[in-house]
């Protein structure tokens, strides 16, 4: 490896670390004060000074000390991958910093360090999360070239290392690994919780973690809170031989082996004796294991056998299954078997490949990823949504497969590829003018009022975003990926969820940080989508045209010209030649104004942005402030 291309590694990974160190030990102090040389005061400082002997291999200890009024709780939980006199050692030193330097007489206090968290409390605190919500932010520096699909690729490894973790178990609740990202780097993510936490409690304090980095783009972050922790860097940075020694640890049996009886023999029959042992201890293994394998294989294949049973259980009787049924090895066929020269996406739940059937039709082949439970979830609802939906404006599904632990989806190929590849690229958006923009925001808006209103089911989309959105070769829009994707009844108007999901930039402020959802969120992702057609930029990576820097996000910025009087500073520079049509570029910027107002009540019905899309002539009202990053 050359000196040059060295250096910038070397670069990186040093401010990366003095990144980490600058906020290596944060802490926060709560609550009232205490005297000194109280009951409380004793309780408290011999209880946190019992901690380091009393924590084990798997990192956790809480107790509690004295009577009420003076009761004190603290809790010790070290990072896994630390062996356990790093853990003890770690909070050695921290106990007098805590106690005497950073919070002196404060009845709360939390004290994160790389190695370990140390917590006190006048009050309960097992099994908790904190009232406090007090985040801590480890930044690297900032050097994607593709932060989007950056982005994209680490939701997915957060999320199934969030659900790994959250259901480890009462004595240990982690999980760390790797997955790929752009430029052919990889990256590495670990998360934990206090075992004391439950499934649920555990898996929303490590939601609430993700949320705290949305759109950061850094390539590493820690972000420490009172029950949970997570990492993400571009660097391995912990040991998972420590994680696999702990859990075999909490694995191993708690009682010794059964002895198997012996007799007394001849020395001559030492070996004999030995024989009939091991195999007396041995059958019974092997017979068990055999047993169970064949239990499993069972179970998945008749798991596999009723994924498809459900599946087609939720399409109405009066659908022709069957034309909607492809066979596993023609959809291999048409891919060339998936080959890489026919892949034309990756998305967070498999990639995507051109492929051509034996009667010539082009096609575009879906193929999730295996053995992932919210494939399964995401195969099953696209399947049973776009059977049932048919507009222009939405991508036309014509059927699946379902073989083993291949699940495929086949839909329409639409030429043109996605809205991100054409508008975001700085030489392909040249080629498209203000008409075929307007004509691709209207589209948009017509595939979400029959969504909305039009179709027989009513649907949110909880996705929509320029990569979600493909382009016919009239550049025509059409409305994809339904995976995530949610039904509501006629008269339903909103719903709630504690599993988030879509892509940060687009999400409405109420569903990002609580989970609410409605058509209304719909609606903000459009206004974001029309801001970006118009600038030509993406949301989770805008600049100021005229400085040419990360200066301000998108919604604010526009925000902050729409009131000066400037919003024409938000208009592509490749269109601004197009005078005539100037005034009705900022008429849409004010649509998408309107559609990104904070409050979901504010928002229009996608109906009414059709109307006024329509005429742009006509009277609309004035935006209020938007939602800027949830």
């Amino acid at each position: 490896m050359s000196s040059q291309t060295c250096l910038p590694l070397i670069l990186a990974i040093i401010l990366s670390n003095l990144s980490a160190a600058v906020t290596a030990q944060s802490y926060g102090c709560f609550g009232s004060n205490y005297t000194a040389n109280s009951t409380y005061s004793a309780n408290l400082i011999s209880l946190v000074s019992s901690l380091p002997a009393n924590i084990t291999d798997i990192g956790y200890h809480n107790a509690i000390a004295g009577q009420f009024p003076n009761r004190a709780f603290a809790s010790a939980l070290c990072r896994t991958d630390f062996q356990l006199e790093e853990c003890r050692s770690c909070l050695r030193g921290s106990i007098d910093r805590l106690l005497q330097s950073l919070c002196p007489n404060r009845r709360q206090g939390i004290l994160f360090r790389e190695a370990c968290t140390l917590r006190y409390s006048d009050k309960p605190i097992s099994g908790d999360v904190g009232a406090q919500p007090y985040v801590v932010r480890s930044r690297g520096i900032r050097n994607l070239s593709n932060p989007e699909q950056f982005n994209q690729q680490l939701q997915v490894l957060l999320r199934e290392l969030r659900g790994q973790a959250a259901a480890g178990g009462p004595l240990v609740k982690i999980a760390a690994g790797n997955g790929s990202a752009p430029d052919f780097q990889t990256m590495f993510a670990m998360v934990q919780c206090a075992p004391d936490l439950s499934m649920e409690i555990c898996a929303d304090c490590l939601i609430r973690a993700e949320q705290s980095i949305c759109c950061d783009y850094r390539v590493r972050i820690v972000v420490n809170m009172p029950g949970c922790y997570l990492e993400y860097t571009i660097y391995p940075f912990y040991n998972i031989s420590r994680i696999e020694q702990v859990r075999a640890m909490i694995a191993a049996p708690l009682s010794p082996p059964l002895q198997t009886p012996t007799t007394r023999s001849s020395p001559g029959n030492d070996d004999g004796n030995s024989t009939r042992t091991v195999i007396i201890i041995l059958v019974p293994i092997v017979a068990s294991l055999l047993i169970a394998a064949c239990v499993g294989n069972y179970v998945r294949k008749r798991l596999k056998k009723k994924t498809m049973h459900i599946t087609l259980q939720r399409l109405d009787e009066e659908e022709d299954v069957s034309t909607l049924i492809f066979d596993f090895e023609e959809l291999v066929a048409a891919t060339n078997n998936f080959s890489n020269s026919n892949k034309i996406g990756q998305g967070g739940f498999g990639a995507v490949y051109k492929g051509k059937l034996r009667n010539g039709q082009q096609i575009a082949v879906k193929r999730l990823s295996r053995n992932s439970d919210q494939g399964e979830l995401e195969f099953e609802n696209e399947v049973v949504l776009m059977a049932k939906l048919q507009h222009r404006n939405l991508v036309r599904l014509l059927g699946f497969s379902l073989q083993r632990a291949e699940r495929l989806l086949a839909y329409e190929f639409v030429q043109n590829g996605s809205l991100d590849c054409s508008v975001f690229d700085p030489m392909k958006r040249l080629a498209i003018n203000w008409d075929s923009r307007y004509k691709i925001i209207k589209g948009i808006s017509k595939g979400l009022v029959y969504l909305h209103e039009d179709s027989r089911l009513r649907v949110i989309h909880r996705d929509l975003k320029a990569s979600n959105v493909l382009l016919d070769e009239d550049n025509n829009p059409k409305i994809s990926d339904f995976g995530m994707a949610r039904l509501f009844a006629q008269d339903e108007t909103r719903a709630n969820t504690r599993r988030i999901v879509g892509t940060y930039g687009y999400m409405a402020p109420e569903y990002a940080r609580n989970g609410h959802f409605s058509m209304k969120s719909d609606v903000f992702s459009f206004g974001v989508l029309v801001l970006e057609i118009i600038s030509g930029q993406s949301i989770n990576s805008f600049k100021d045209v005229e400085n040419g820097e990360n200066v301000e996000y998108m919604l604010s910025f526009a925000w902050r010209n729409w009131l000066a009087g400037t919003a024409k500073k938000m208009i592509d520079p490749a269109m601004m030649s197009a005078s005539a049509c100037q005034n009705d570029m900022l008429r849409c910027i004010h649509i998408g104004l309107l559609c990104v107002q904070e409050n979901a009540s504010d928002r229009p019905t996608m109906a009414s942005v059709a109307m006024m899309l329509h005429n742009l002539s006509s009277t609309s009202p004035m935006p209020l402030q938007p939602g800027f990053r949830a």
